[in-house]
């Protein structure tokens, strides 16, 4: 866990470099095979979860993030639809749309093709940089779920941050007007619910 009082955790730029820092240098140490089991541990973990949603709002992981794809493998195999962020261009919110991520889209993710079925989650499985104790979520950085999460929520989606259990801060991230608390955090070491 990162200090509980950091000199730049109000510093939200320098709080979001530490933290990548971490998550780097923690799935740094882990060989495949270990990375795949906490992966797999994540969705048993989600298991429950999963097993009450219809819509799965999924992401593809960059590099260093941990994979959603065992979880969302299983949602699918109990019969919820699938979806994956999508955006029409750099400018545009993303909407999730159902199906297989097979087309690169404009942020170097991969993305459903954008005349696939837009859908409306009702469990959304949440990217982040860290998180800490009220559901306060530090992202990227570029605002694509900020804008977005109001909407989901207001479509009832529960929002779950999903991560390295290394992500979960102990100090408070200091939340701006438009940051959208979320509803629990799980990694492979377990569920935490906010709300």
């Amino acid at each position: 866990m990162l200090a509980s009082h950091p000199p730049t955790l109000a510093d939200k730029v320098a709080l979001r470099r530490l933290a990548r820092e971490r998550r780097q240098a923690f799935v740094e140490e882990l060989g495949r095979e270990e990375r795949e089991a906490l992966e797999a541990k994540l969705a048993g973990v989600l298991a429950p979860l999963l097993a009450n949603s219809h819509i799965v709002g999924g992401y593809c992981p960059m590099p260093s993030e941990i994979s959603p794809f065992p979880a969302l493998e299983a949602a699918a195999t109990n019969g919820a639809t699938v979806a994956y962020p999508a955006f029409a261009d750099h400018q545009a919110m993303f909407r999730f749309l159902a199906g297989d991520p097979s087309e690169a889209g404009p942020w170097a993710c991969f993305q459903p093709p954008l005349d696939a079925p837009e859908v409306h989650p009702d469990l959304v499985l949440v990217p982040l940089v860290a998180i800490d104790g009220k559901g306060t979520r530090l992202g990227q950085g570029k605002g694509h779920y900020d804008r977005v999460l109001t909407r989901l929520r207001e479509h009832g989606a529960l929002l779950i941050g999903v991560g390295w259990e290394v992500q979960k801060l102990d100090a408070t991230i200091p939340a701006e007007p438009w940051d959208v608390p979320l509803d629990g955090f799980a990694s492979p070491a377990g569920l935490e619910m906010f709300r």
